[in-house]
């Protein structure tokens, strides 16, 4: 058992004192910025925005071209006053205007034809002040000192970097650790920045090969490298995560099929040499264009301009590299181009991930390199042995497989029991191939131990019956037929694309109203065979999932859905067994299990989450929403009550069966309110909660979207906050209240990445309750590979691969996460004494985070990536699915996040 666990993040380090470095600093300054924005505005006449402008394409074109350049500050298309670029050295006058000058070309370029202008080059003239009568408009660089470990205490005592530091400081790593190699295997890997919106990354270049079935697949190592804060913590983070990234060389896809693939390009620095001459690979966006009908460098893609710049080397062209990917990743000349790989691209042999080993050693290259100026956080230590509830042995002397499923049966069975309350239930099995049928009716009774299904009725009719101790279920399979086709969404892109979709749904509720009739008084479950979402990539929103959870929620059925697949019979059957688990869950009928935590949880705890749902227009209706979201969990206490899954209806102001959410939920057509009215209905919630002891849940990443003081720098010990009012006491909104907040990675390495190690420099994977002395309130959870995880040889190296071990780089390495856990509020000496209890035993914070821990496991699951409360409540969301108004009615002005 491993003792401690180590994460992939750096603090600065108090022993070296502040990280200064001089940089050259450059604003883009008043009257550049009147000029751009004027070009802007006069070619596009009528947007949006014509004061904000779109520097997002310079930028790419500097980091490309300008040596030296480090990092783009934040906002500079809005204010000239701020600073735009960040730079290792000044970058000549003559290098600068040409850059500037050619995008602002290809900025307006339809505007300056009709002029009859060279205004890019008069422009480029003007930059340079080349007539001594004009004034130069290209601003003079400043040089400042910069602390790069620069830091504002919060009131609550969480350590916040200033705001700059945020994309700064990533560039600056990643350019600090370019500059050695990582040496593996007896072989050297060098990285490439990439720099792009969604982060700095290290790529290892050129890629790694792999040969497989007679053709060459091509990959490399990727480093995510990104700054963060922990609640409470007294100095922010610098995670450096891992992972492998795979080039597309072999598309499997038709030129209309491409919607947008990344492509880095590798190219040398045509001006003279520079301090970072060779470490950048840039990014451009590569998809079809409509209108040419071809695959198109998209506008904010740099090595458009690059012709223009360079005359003498030769840039992919974006149908060239479509066609022939491959011949540009191994280079043409000295320039390279590599397509980032994404699943609709095709199959790719090489499978995702790292193995602990392989992430441990470039985590040790990556310490080595950061310092002296930045350390490694405290390795994690465990907080309490008492790791799962009370689970059924899997393993072990005390494991009996029979002995094990038989009490699953009968807990499953109680379960469903619960949920209907004496009604019966109906599952129709909307299918596309018997085999799946076959399986479905096979594994119900199989599950809840009843006897097989029996038929009741002609051939025809496809109605089997089971049940047994009051349970009643009837279960009607018939032909998916023409309702699990493609949406015959209109192609006239004149018209809004969510009016569109909603009268593609409406065509589908139709046909689904003619072919289902509601539940007889009942739950009722459609669970419906459609082909994956990768079917439908060929034409826009086709994809007929949420069409049809619309149309049969209408007709009061809740909807699970299988995908059709070419599964071996051993898949279908643990597809199926997974497929009535789920459908068992939306009815309400799973418990978390006991907890073995202690004599300092109340045996009367009820469980609260909150989850908000929020999508933009590209969310799965392409309609705005902003819904929150509330489950209460009471579990049985043993004695008879068994327990309830219950979920907040806002309008009523009560609390309501968990299936009777999911119908709520689908059937609202209306968005939801700003943020203030968000905040009251917690409010509301915490005030039905104050009848007994409390754990509220809530997910900090999603959660301050809609409670901004949930942010870290807003958090405060035993205090909640709402709106501008100030902090209060907790325990103000319920005596015996709990706040529990979690967070995960959620793709933006906001949780570090971990393995386990033991005395003997072993590396691996642990499962626990994680923290350090100094973070009293801050925890980390970890659980166990999921049985079904495949298990690979300790050691093996797919970066590299050993001459024993050649497949290494096909196989896929599962990575489990760390879910970070923060007791925000709980019974401690201060907050018992501030509520008037002094005296009382105060909460052990660990006691609690050992309870989270433990509610990410259930008998029937692998372990879940958040605990069961806030998993239901986060599932709920998917039914959150308004359509757009039709044409002619009155529809709410967009909001910023809509557009956004």
């Amino acid at each position: 058992m491993y003792p401690t666990i180590r994460s992939a993040a750096y603090e600065p380090d108090p022993g070296h004192g502040p990280w200064r470095e001089d940089l050259h600093v450059l604003r883009l300054g008043e009257d550049l910025h009147a000029e751009l924005t004027c070009l802007n505005a006069a070619a596009n006449e009528g947007g949006s925005r014509p004061d904000r402008l779109p520097v997002r394409g310079l930028n790419s074109l500097l980091r490309a071209m300008a040596p030296g350049v480090i990092a783009t500050g934040r906002n500079a298309g809005t204010d000239g006053g701020l600073p735009w670029l960040y730079a290792r050295e000044v970058v000549p006058p003559d290098v600068l205007a040409p850059l500037i000058g050619t995008w602002s070309m290809a900025l307006a370029p339809d505007y300056l034809d009709a002029e009859g202008d060279d205004d890019g080059l008069d422009l480029e003239a003007r930059l340079l002040a080349e007539d001594p009568r004009v004034p130069a408009l290209l601003p003079r660089w400043e040089t400042e000192r910069v602390d790069l470990t620069e830091t504002v205490m919060s009131p609550g005592g969480t350590a916040e970097p200033v705001p700059r530091l945020y994309s700064l400081l990533p560039e600056w790593i990643a350019f600090r650790l370019a500059a050695r190699p990582f040496r593996t295997g007896g072989a050297s890997l060098h990285f490439r920045v990439e720099s792009s919106g969604s982060g700095t990354r290290l790529i290892s270049w050129p890629p790694q090969r792999y040969e497989h079935r007679k053709k060459t697949w091509y990959y490399s190592a990727c480093l995510n490298i990104c700054v963060h804060t922990v609640p409470f913590a007294s100095r922010f983070r610098v995670h450096v995560s891992t992972q492998v990234r795979r080039w597309a060389t072999q598309l499997d896809v038709r030129p209309h099929q491409l919607s947008g693939a990344t492509v880095l390009l590798d190219t040398p620095l045509p001006w003279p040499e520079g301090p970072d001459r060779g470490y950048r690979l840039t990014a451009n966006t590569l998809a079809y264009d409509r209108r040419q009908k071809e695959p198109a460098w998209r506008r904010h893609s740099s090595v458009s301009l690059l012709p223009d710049l360079d005359i003498v080397r030769r840039y992919p062209e974006a149908v060239e590299l479509f066609a022939h990917p491959e011949r540009w990743i191994n280079g043409q000349g000295d320039v390279a181009a590599g397509i980032v790989y994404h699943p609709s691209l095709g199959p790719h042999p090489v499978g995702t991930g790292l193995l602990p080993r392989e992430r441990a050693d470039l985590d040790a290259w990556v310490e080595e390199g950061l310092g002296p100026v930045l350390r490694r956080v405290p390795d994690l230590v465990r907080v309490t042995r008492r790791n799962t509830p009370s689970l059924l042995p899997r393993s072990g002397a005390k494991a009996d497989p029979g002995k094990r499923e038989a009490q699953l049966t009968l807990q499953r069975r109680a379960a469903l029991a619960r949920a209907l309350g004496d009604r019966p239930l109906e599952i129709e099995v909307r299918w596309q191939s018997k085999e799946t049928r076959d399986a479905l009716l096979s594994e119900l009774p199989r599950l809840i131990g009843f006897d097989p299904v029996e038929r009741v009725g002609p051939e025809a009719d496809g109605t089997w019956r089971c049940g047994g101790d009051g349970i009643e279920i009837t279960v009607r399979a018939r032909p998916a037929g023409e309702l699990a086709d493609a949406l015959p969404v209109s192609k006239d892109r004149k018209r809004p694309r969510a009016i569109r979709f909603a009268e593609a749904v409406e065509g589908r509720c139709a046909l689904v109203a003619d072919r289902t009739a509601p539940p007889g008084g009942g739950l009722g479950i459609v669970i419906a065979e459609i082909a994956g979402k990768e079917r439908f990539t060929s034409v826009p929103d086709s994809d007929p999932k949420h069409a049809l959870r619309v149309a049969w929620a209408r007709q009061g059925w809740l909807t699970q859905f299988v995908n059709l697949s070419d599964d071996t019979d051993s898949a279908l059957e643990h597809r199926a067994r997974w497929t009535l688990l789920d459908a068992f869950r939306q009815f309400g009928a799973i418990s978390p299990p006991a907890h073995r935590v202690g004599a300092g949880i109340p045996g009367d705890l009820q469980y609260a989450a909150l989850w908000f749902v929020r999508h933009t227009r590209k969310g799965p209706t392409r309609r705005p929403v902003r819904r929150l979201v509330a489950v209460r969990v009471r579990p049985g206490d043993g004695a008879g009550s068994p327990g309830a899954i219950e979920g907040w209806d806002a309008e009523r102001g009560d609390w309501l069966p968990y299936p009777s959410l999911l119908q709520q939920l689908a059937e609202a057509q209306e968005p939801a309110g700003e943020d203030p009215e968000v905040e009251r209905q917690i409010r509301a919630v915490l005030f039905q909660l104050r009848d007994r002891p409390t754990l509220l849940l809530t997910d900090l990443a999603n959660l301050r979207q809609c409670w901004p003081r949930l942010r870290n720098g807003a958090l405060s010990r035993d205090t909640l906050g709402f709106g501008n009012e100030p902090d209060q006491r907790h325990t103000v909104y319920g005596q015996d209240l709990r706040v529990l907040c979690v967070r995960d990675a959620n793709g933006r390495e906001e949780v570090a990445e971990w393995y386990a190690r033991d005395a003997n420099g072993e590396v691996g994977f642990a499962e626990g309750v994680w923290g350090t002395p100094e973070a009293s309130r801050v925890f980390a959870s970890t659980t166990s590979r999921p049985h079904t995880a495949a298990k690979l040889p300790k050691g093996l190296m797919k970066l590299v691969p050993t001459a024993k071990n050649r497949t290494a780089p096909g196989k896929t390495a599962w990575n489990p996460g760390q879910l970070e856990i923060t007791v925000l509020g709980c019974l401690s000496e201060k907050a018992l004494t501030d509520s008037g209890r002094a005296g009382d035993t105060p909460d052990e914070p660990a006691e609690w985070a050992t309870l989270v821990h433990q509610l990410r496991q259930h008998d029937d699951y692998p372990p879940l990536a958040r605990p069961l409360p806030l998993h239901l409540a986060r599932l709920a969301g998917e039914y959150a699915l308004p359509l757009a108004a039709p044409e002619g009615a009155r529809v709410e002005a967009p909001t910023l996040d809509d557009e956004l």
